[in-house]
């Protein structure tokens, strides 16, 4: 949407910097958190049509803008609001970078933050989000199916990019490898009738072997019991939660990208035509593919 001659200052802000991909917004839950969003041109000049939202979470690097442009087409194309997060290294001053990986950190809880952002983007358009896509790669990745499991009514489709480690629905084992003490760490159980309705999608490289980054020793500050249990590299890991999701009758859709190392632009294609066939209700039979 192109500013006009004759639109006012607030016109003009909308155009330039609330359509299409936008600037960076401060959450004001809470400011050290911001989000850039893609708001396709119709959220304005046809306000009475549904919008979609998807969210799509960064891995560690943080390339925030990266995430939003990826799904930019797949917006504009599907009338979907793109929602991309961005959770700073060391937001409590410690320089720590994987604390939205396993949801809480000190007393931030990374899933109600999230929820906050959610409910600003709606308000900023005048809509409502009560069930929106989630696709995280890598940190992501840990971030998104640890969230699934703590609000799968909120939640419409997800997919798993090779996450580093895994939460397995594991009840011989305490957060985060399993989910023993689920209900004391998050103050709610897991619905797992609700769990079984969504529809979850999981891929990674074919290359993607590297163990050095994600495996715990029993030295580190991060390390628990099971820590490493889930298998040696990011394909291990990412078949061991497939097959505890369908152990609980979730569904699962897996791609493997031939060819493909840890990064998300190899997976994407995949990604992108998983939630296409969400949104058309033209999804193949779920499984490895």
């Amino acid at each position: 949407m192109l500013p006009r001659v004759g639109d006012s200052p607030k016109d003009r802000f909308r155009s330039l910097y609330l359509t299409g991909e936008t600037t960076i917004i401060a959450c004001k839950a809470d400011p050290r958190f911001s989000y850039t969003l893609y708001i396709p041109e119709s959220a304005w000049d046809a306000p009475e049509r549904e919008l979609d939202l998807l969210v799509a979470v960064h891995g560690t690097m943080r390339l925030q803008s990266l995430y939003r442009d990826a799904f930019a087409g797949f917006g504009r194309f599907n009338n979907c609001v793109i929602l991309a997060p961005l959770f700073p290294v060391g937001v409590r001053g410690d320089m720590e970078s994987g604390g939205y990986k396993y949801m809480v950190e000190g007393d931030i809880r990374y899933d109600e933050v999230l929820l906050a952002m959610v409910k600003e983007a709606g308000d900023l358009i005048s809509r409502s989000f009560g069930k929106f896509m989630l696709f995280g790669f890598s940190g992501g990745g840990h971030f998104t199916h640890r969230f699934l499991y703590l609000h799968p009514d909120r939640l419409k489709a997800v997919s798993i990019g090779a996450p580093g480690s895994v939460t397995l629905l594991d009840e011989t084992m305490d957060w985060w490898p399993g989910i023993r003490n689920f209900e004391q760490v998050f103050g709610r159980g897991i619905d797992f009738a609700a769990l079984k309705q969504i529809k979850v999608h999981m891929s990674v490289g074919a290359l993607d072997t590297e163990s050095w980054e994600i495996t715990f020793p029993e030295d580190s500050p991060k390390y628990i019991p099971g820590a490493n249990s889930a298998g040696k590299n990011r394909n291990d890991r990412l078949h061991s939660l497939r097959q505890t999701m369908e152990a609980r009758g979730v569904e699962v859709w897996h791609d493997i990208a031939p060819g493909v190392p840890h990064d998300m632009r190899g997976v994407f294609p995949y990604v992108e035509r998983f939630f296409t066939d969400v949104l058309t209700d033209r999804l193949p039979a779920p499984g490895v593919r």
